[in-house]
């Protein structure tokens, strides 16, 4: 083996390892910021387009995909340079997107147009542009990847999308500007946040029929502030921590039972959230207050505030 082998294994072996990181979007700042989870610190701050809200990575993280709104695009980043590679075709003012299991098509919600957008982010090109209803704004994508949900906020519906058609196929009405989707438990059940009704609906996806409507009280807050958006599961969907916007309230549901078990302080005006890999911790973005709060999940309790840009709204994980 050459002296220069030796040294490269050397190295590789003498690497430390990167910590896993919580990259937040910053909607007034035209930023992300990176928080390193082990030390619960922003470690870099990088510039994108205007208003960034959702975030995603591809499955081997990558790239980072960032719905820009203002700008009207996607934009592709390097995560490691933060380098913006290229920007994809979005529609107008893209709200959130999902990334199809297939790790190539994205679908994107065009808040402006009633539109849902599918861009295959290899050849760069809109592959289908799909009628929904006014101001969609969620977006979901079953695990076997043969059906997209687009919610509408002013239409108050979730609209089915066979992923190999590209064709509606169904809508069904939720309560008051829906915003959220989220298939869980194997993809059998849909749960849909509706923010101005103030509750989550929860739909068996065989049927598309409601199986159960879950309400929330958090005490000492008037019922117009308790406004339910982002949603994300603990392991083995046991359970949903859900961000109650204005209540700057997480509430934490039995996803068997659909009851109410506990609410969480955390910062103002929560949006969204994001787990550590091991799901011991969530980060949840605080619009107003600038910040995301970090929950010890076991003991439902936050246990610190990282400060980070103007007005967070989307986070994802980079392992």
């Amino acid at each position: 083996m050459t002296p220069l082998r030796i040294a490269a294994l050397i190295a590789m072996v003498t690497l430390p390892t990167s910590a896993a990181e919580i990259w937040v979007t910053n909607e007034k700042d035209d930023t992300i910021s990176v928080i390193d989870v082990e030390t619960l610190e922003v470690i870099r701050t990088l510039p994108t387009g205007e208003r960034p809200r959702g975030i995603t990575f591809s499955r081997d993280f990558s790239r980072v995909y960032i719905c820009a709104s203002d700008s009207d695009t996607v934009q592709v980043m390097d995560p490691v340079s933060g380098e913006i590679l290229h920007d994809l075709p979005s529609g107008e003012d893209p709200e959130q997107f999902v990334l199809h299991p297939d790790d190539r098509h994205l679908y994107i919600a065009n808040e402006d147009d009633a539109i849902t957008t599918v861009v295959d982010t290899e050849t760069r090109r809109v592959v289908a542009q799909i009628d929904v209803g006014i101001e969609p704004e969620g977006m979901a994508v079953s695990p076997d990847g043969k059906v997209a949900i687009t919610t509408s906020e002013t239409t108050n519906m979730a609209h089915w999308i066979d992923t190999e058609t590209q064709q509606l196929f169904a809508n069904t009405l939720v309560d008051s500007r829906p915003r959220h989707a989220e298939f869980v438990k194997d993809g059998r059940e849909l749960w849909v946040s509706s923010e101005i009704g103030g509750t989550i609906t929860v739909f068996d996806t065989a049927t598309q029929s409601e199986i159960a409507k879950i309400s929330f009280e958090v005490d000492g807050i008037h019922p117009d502030r308790v406004q339910p958006v982002g949603f994300e599961f603990t392991q083995g969907d046991t359970h949903a921590f859900v961000a109650l916007g204005p209540s700057n309230h997480l509430a934490v549901v039995n996803a068997d039972t659909y009851e109410v078990e506990d609410y969480i302080l955390v910062g103002r005006r929560v949006w969204h959230m994001a787990f550590s890999p091991d799901k011991n911790l969530l980060f949840t973005t605080n619009g107003v207050s600038g910040d995301v709060t970090v929950v010890e999940v076991a003991k439902r309790t936050a246990i610190k505030s990282i400060k980070v840009g103007r007005f967070p709204w989307g986070a994802a994980l980079r392992p």
